[in-house]
Parts: C-alpha cells; structure tokens; sequence
C-alpha cells in the first residue's frame, strides 16, 4: 500500500544559528541597541541639526534644559551634539579598522593554513613575534609614521583638486587612526583562520575540488574561506568594542582624534578635567560609550554561542 510522506524541508546553519541567538533575550537586547547606538550616530545629528562645534562662553558647563537636552561642555557646545558627532567618528574608526584587519587577517591565515609546511611555521612565528610587540605602542609608531604621507595627499587634494578644506582636514586625522589600528590588529584574526583553514583542506570536500583539477585560489576562497564565516563573524564582533576602546584610549592620551574633531574618547578626556564641577559633562559619553562596549560583547558572547558548531548537534 503506497503512502504519500512529504519530504522533510531542511534547516541551514544561519537557519538554526538565528534562531539560537533569537532565544538569547540579552543579545537581541544588544543587537538592537547597537542598531539604535548606529543611527543614532550616523543619522541622529542630521535630524538633531546642531553644529557640534559652536558654543557660546556664557553658555559653558550649563546642566541639562529643554534648550540643551544634556547640558554643555567647557566652552557652551552642545553636548548632545558632541556625543552623536564623537560617536560617528568613533564607530567609522573601529569599523574602518576592522575592516582592514579582518580583510588582512583572512588572507594571511588562509594562506598559512592552507599551504602548511616550513612556510606555515614561518609565517605564524611572524605573527608570534608581532604578537609580543606592545599593541598600543606599535599603533602610536605606525600612526606617525603614515600620518605625515596623509598630510600630504590632504595638502594635495586642498590646493591643487580644490576639495573642501574642512572635509579633507577632518577625514586627514582619522586615516592615519584607523589604518594604524587595522593594520596592526589582524595577528589574533590570522591566527583564528589559519587554524580553521588547516583544519577544513584536510576535509573530503576539498580532496574532491583538488582531484578535479580547480585551482588553489577557486578552492581556497570559494570552497574554505566561506567556510569558516562562523568564527570570523564572532571574533569581528568582538573585535570592533576593542578598537573603540582603543580609539579612546589614544583619543584620551592625546595621541588620537585632533580638534576640531571630536570622539568619545576625546569628550571623556576633557569632561574628566571637570569632575567636581561638572561631572555630567564625563557621565553621558563614558555613559554612552559603556553602553556601546557592553552591547557589542554581549552580542558577540550571542552570536559565539549561536554559531558553535557543538549546539547544532543539540
């Protein structure tokens, strides 16, 4: 007797990674507070419609009105306008820096991974060495070091292209940030990918792709890196409230963000000079910067858990 059973509809592994994360109240939480957190930066002072970088001396150190919803900083500037100015500035470093290590980092382990070998032991002790070097003060050396071939290019364009002064001068101090961050944050992302890589071409799949004659560069980015999204997704998650913390702790040394322009670490430096007088001026950017850093790892901790490959099997 003939039964008519209806196939069972696969579920793919973002399926069941979204509705993982889906059923972690605290990082939809998270999630959605850094789309708001976003927006709110990027879209936030066009509607909001204050210049972040006038003020009045009168008007300096007042507390929170109808007129200035947070108060104002030390010299009558609206400091909810500087939160949302900071934090564009903020954010585009730690993306823009992100970006550029987990594009660098990708590469480079991938290769390693794949290729195996004295050229595998070469380039992770590479990165072992460059791990041992002090972070911040690599970033410091490699900032100067290309901040003066910026300048450059920004005189370039200003005098002789004829873009606007105030465009090239404000992007010419966040460059050599977030190059010098990228650029030197992609050792723990190397390390990551090369492991997943090493593991993943000694995989059936791959054997077959090589016994059909494709080459290592279709096997490597089509059928191992796209592999190995998983952990990258986790780990650039997490990587981006470390880059903004360390875009404010250079900002806060000095060493970052130039005035005019503005960040959140920079608005924590100098509302820190008026602690006992004025102490909201500190308390709504390290607010709203705390709020950041929490939101981001507790969506990476989600999406870590989501992804393991250990609760699909559940």
């Amino acid at each position: 007797m003939a039964t008519n059973s209806q196939p069972i509809e696969g579920s793919s592994l973002w399926n069941d990674a979204w509705i993982r994360l889906s059923k972690n109240k605290l990082s939809i939480v998270s999630l959605w507070t850094v789309v708001f957190i976003v927006l709110a930066c990027f879209i936030g002072p066009f509607i909001y419609g204050v210049d972040p970088n006038s003020g009045e001396l009168p008007n300096k150190l007042l507390p929170p009105s109808m007129e200035y919803p947070l108060g104002t900083d030390q010299i009558g500037r609206d400091l909810l306008a500087r939160i949302l100015y900071g934090g564009q500035i903020s954010l585009l470093v730690a993306f823009a820096a992100t970006a550029i290590s987990v594009t660098i980092g990708i590469a480079y382990g991938a290769i390693s991974g794949y290729v195996g070998g004295k050229i595998d032991n070469t380039m992770m002790r590479i990165v072992d060495g460059l791990l041992a070097l002090p972070f911040l003060i690599i970033v410091i050396l490699f900032r100067e070091v290309i901040s003066g071939h910026i300048e450059t290019v920004g005189k370039y364009l200003t005098e002789v292209q004829g873009w606007n002064r105030d465009f090239v001068l404000r992007y010419q101090n966040i460059i050599p940030l977030f190059i010098a961050i990228g650029a030197s944050g992609w050792l723990t992302m190397s390390r990551i990918v090369r492991t997943q890589t090493a593991s993943l071409s000694q995989l059936e799949y791959v054997e077959a792709a090589r016994s059909l004659g494709l080459s290592h560069t279709r096997i490597l980015f089509q059928h191992i890196i796209p592999n190995t999204l998983g952990p990258i997704i986790i780990f650039t998650t997490l990587t981006i409230p470390s880059f903004i913390l360390y875009e404010a702790a250079l900002s806060f040394l000095g060493l970052g963000i130039e005035p005019p322009n503005s960040s959140w670490g920079k608005l924590i430096q100098e509302g820190a000079n008026y602690l006992e007088t004025n102490f909201t001026v500190l308390l709504f950017p390290a607010l709203v910067f705390s709020i950041t850093l929490f939101a981001f790892n507790f969506l990476g901790d989600g999406l870590r858990d989501a992804l393991d490959p250990k609760a699909s099997k559940d």
